[in-house]
């Protein structure tokens, strides 16, 4: 079936699923997946208004179960997409070859990757062992409904992987050049310095609140978090936004906001980087809101390593490097229910306008899909 996955990558690149995704793009995996054996289910979870981030979101969880005591091996990923943009030489949302790329909102992040998953488990025959998808419509969004209520219909069912791939677009010039053996955590912080407001000429008679916050930005900026790990990069504080609500240029500002996000490697929590800031933020009397999006976490190199390192070789000749850089994924979620491992196509056009995957990257990419699931199967 991999001389299929061009089409099956078509598919879904027509169902335009900006994220939360619903609907018709789970209709077409769902119309993929059933014919090939396995038993499908969707849900919607989230139960907000459209654009907020209780937005609902559709989930699915297919399985094909092999003979009793045999592993389970998982592909994992995501149907939605971000919002297409502007200048596109076609539509984002139908699929067009031109020469021997497929262009279209997801070609690499990651219906192509999904495509390539489908085409893959249709070579590897039911008796080699339990093969899943784990498949959300919100990672390109909060991530709030998506893989994380996935996690908790395995649990209730008592259904968890032996290990799980997930097909981000990790390769960078060509494909096979790396995969993705952890990540970095990340959180993000709202900082506000309230104040009273009043006239420039007469500061006596208000509290400008801006000079405080700024003191503490630039104390934020001089942190050096760490030097890095043996497997991760230096953790890194940015200052994302400064504003205050004063269109006036003669007015002391009543209120001042700043955001800032910190991406983190194993030498941290998410909870000591708040607690961190909120002290700094105690001396300059600034509130705290913060929301961690992930933990750090890394595959340690292993076996599961050398299956994806040696699929991929095989089909490539290429040994790719194990590298935990970028940013966030769904992995972070998964990492709890057993060892994950990220590998997919090469990502310089994702998010970009005219996204798109080499044809030839596709077939390929299905056929280390398919050694990869063989040998966990085996293993």
């Amino acid at each position: 079936m991999s001389a299929n996955v061009v089409d099956l990558a078509a598919r879904l690149i027509a169902c335009e699923s900006v994220t939360p995704a619903r609907g018709t793009v789970f209709d077409a995996l769902e119309g993929m997946l059933a014919p090939l054996g396995f038993a499908v289910t969707r849900f919607v979870a989230g139960d907000g208004p459209e654009g907020s981030d209780e937005a609902p979101v559709e989930n699915l969880l297919a399985i094909r179960k092999g003979p009793e005591g045999t592993p389970y091996f998982a592909y994992a990923g995501h149907v939605d997409v971000v919002p297409p943009g502007g200048g596109w030489a076609s539509d984002a949302f139908e699929p067009e070859i031109r020469g021997d790329l497929l262009h279209g909102r997801g070609a690499v992040d990651m219906k192509g990757s999904i495509a390539a998953m489908v085409a893959a488990a249709a070579e590897i025959p039911a008796e080699a062992g339990t093969l899943g998808f784990i498949i959300t419509g919100d990672e390109e969004g909060p991530a709030l409904h998506g893989t994380t209520a996935l996690i908790e219909l395995m649990h209730e069912r008592g259904e968890i992987p032996d290990l799980i791939l997930v097909g981000e677009p990790t390769s960078v010039n060509r494909l096979g050049d790396m995969m993705k053996i952890g990540r970095r955590g990340s959180v993000n912080m709202v900082l506000r310095a309230e104040g009273v407001q009043g006239h420039v000429a007469y500061p006596h008679l208000a509290d400008n609140p801006l000079p405080r916050l700024v003191a503490m930005l630039a104390e934020l900026d001089a942190l050096v978090l760490d030097e890095g790990t043996a497997w991760f990069q230096p953790s890194n504080l940015e200052i994302t936004q400064i504003s205050a609500p004063n269109p006036a240029t003669n007015v002391i500002p009543a209120s001042g906001e700043a955001r800032i996000s910190i991406r983190f490697n194993d030498l941290h929590s998410g909870a000591s980087l708040v607690q961190m800031v909120e002290e700094i933020a105690a001396r300059h009397s600034v509130t705290v809101d913060a929301r961690i999006s992930g933990e750090p976490f890394l595959t340690e190199p292993g076996a599961f390593s050398r299956i994806v390192a040696e699929a991929v070789e095989a089909e490539t000749g290429i040994a790719p490097e194990a590298s935990t850089s970028g940013g966030t994924s769904d992995a972070r979620f998964l990492k709890a229910l057993a060892p994950v491992i990220e590998f997919g196509l090469v990502n310089a056009t994702m998010h970009k306008a005219d996204e798109a995957v080499a044809v030839d990257d596709l077939v390929t990419l299905s056929a280390i899909y398919r050694r990869i699931a063989l040998a966990a199967l085996s293993a």
